[in-house]
């Protein structure tokens, strides 16, 4: 998960780049996509899902505080989330960053079950683009 500040206002606000930056985030982490929708609200702010085979990558925007927050939701190993997050807050211009990797419940396909539990902070990190 991720949160973005201090971001470029008229990115923020555009749909069609944040739908672009979205889907290159989505194949930048290895990811493969299924389909995209994005919704420019009135009288600004965003909300979209690039949905993936592996889960999903959904934003929300607030061009009026700078702000956007994005989750990065995958599954199995191939996929890089971390590069995704780097990725947008590259794009989105951030001036400061926070993003958190929280583990969800694990499968256990062998025998069809899933391990619950509190989800579990595995990583956090505080700064600027690191691209």
């Amino acid at each position: 998960m991720g949160e973005f500040f201090g971001c470029d206002q008229g990115i923020l606000n555009d749909r069609a780049s944040i739908e672009h930056i979205m889907n290159d985030a989505a194949e930048i982490c290895g990811a493969t996509i299924v389909n995209s929708v994005f919704h420019l609200f009135n009288p600004h702010g965003i909300s979209g899902v690039v949905v993936i085979a592996e889960s999903h990558l959904a934003i929300h925007t607030w061009p009026e505080f700078n702000y956007a927050a994005v989750d990065v939701f995958t599954c199995g190993t191939r996929v890089d989330p971390w590069r995704a997050l780097n990725y947008l807050e590259h794009e989105l211009r951030a001036e400061k960053a926070s993003t958190v990797e929280v583990q969800r419940g694990e499968l256990d396909v062998e025998n069809g079950r899933v391990f619950s539990g509190p989800p579990q902070v595995v990583r956090e990190a505080c700064g600027r683009a690191r691209i």
